[in-house]
């Protein structure tokens, strides 16, 4: 064996708790996803790279288990309690605080690092974000505050346009808050937003059908997991209307939706691998406070725009870090 290998190998044991090394065993993280694996790739991809990056590989020296809802929320507390009894030495969560609560109430005593878009606190996920307590911490980007931001940009690509809406899924704990800032948004801008509730994936069609129906002239579609279960199925409803729509992750305008201002999910869950890997060497969560990622990314689809017969104005363009021709 060379030199540089065995150092290798000696790194990769330095990396694991004492525990896990004194049994002889891998350490064992449990990953729950609101969706699917395909939609929140860049959540794996992310949280990958960031465990790597603090000496953790998956199958080297540790192992993680992944386990997906699918967009059937309903399914988060089964998937959370398999975690649990497999048993994981710490669980990792994605899409939203429907994830993180379901860990939450699976156990009480398994370390649980979160990556929401969410208010943890107002979640109920953290006493507070400098001081989460208990047995969770994680990562955020308070999507309700970024959403704001995504009601300024809609108004600049469609100036003219009056009569705007937002989809929102009421039963959101921090829906409130979501619609609070879209009423505070619309007095900035001087607009007034229709509110298009949404409580369940089976209802997008009907909201945007609806939308149509009342000459919506451009639609924001607010974060929640809910519509991510089926980005293109939502992208093309609105493609079908010919609506604007503006939403909180690139994945959507990937899938030919117009246009995303949100948290770049790749820096954010990096982070999130971080945190994963401080609390298997030893760290506590309660001491490791709630982080906000605070990098975000504008992707805008001209192909979209041309098709809506809509020209973007140079200065998004400029600000753009992804333009999809």
């Amino acid at each position: 064996m060379r030199r540089r290998d065995v150092i290798a190998g000696l790194g990769a044991a330095a990396a694991l708790p004492l525990a896990a090394r004194a049994q002889g065993a891998r350490p064992v993280v449990g990953f729950l996803g609101s969706v699917s694996s395909k939609i929140f790739s860049a959540h794996v991809d992310g949280f990958l790279a960031g465990f790597k990056d603090s000496g953790f590989v998956d199958g080297r020296n540790v192992t993680i288990e992944f386990r997906w809802a699918e967009g059937k929320f309903d399914r988060l507390p089964a998937l959370a309690a398999e975690l649990v009894n497999r048993p994981v030495d710490l669980l990792v969560t994605v899409g939203g605080n429907v994830a993180a609560l379901a860990a939450k109430r699976a156990t009480s005593t398994i370390p649980i690092v979160f990556l929401t878009g969410d208010d943890p606190v107002a979640s109920g996920l953290a006493a507070s974000l400098s001081r989460p307590g208990g047995t969770m911490t994680g990562i955020t980007w308070l999507s309700g505050e970024l959403g704001a931001k995504n009601l300024e940009l809609m108004h600049e690509l469609v100036p003219a346009v009056s009569n705007l809406g937002v989809l929102i899924n009421p039963a959101r704990p921090t829906s409130e808050a979501q619609i609070r800032n879209v009423q505070e948004a619309g007095r900035a801008i001087g607009k007034t937003f229709h509110i298009f509730p949404v409580k369940a994936f089976a209802e997008v069609d009907q909201a945007f059908a609806q939308a149509k129906a009342e000459k919506i002239g451009a639609l924001f579609v607010a974060a929640d997991p809910l519509f991510l279960v089926d980005v293109d199925h939502v992208a093309s409803l609105a493609a079908r209307a010919g609506i604007p729509a503006v939403y909180f992750l690139r994945e959507f305008v990937v899938a030919g939706g117009l246009m995303s201002y949100g948290a770049n999910i790749v820096a954010a869950a990096k982070l999130c691998g971080d945190y994963a890997a401080r609390i298997l060497k030893g760290a506590k969560p309660a001491d490791l406070p709630i982080q906000q990622s605070t990098h975000v990314e504008l992707a805008i689809n001209l192909k979209t725009a041309k098709a809506l017969g809509l020209t973007v104005p140079i200065t998004l363009l400029g600000r753009a870090d992804e333009v999809i021709e």
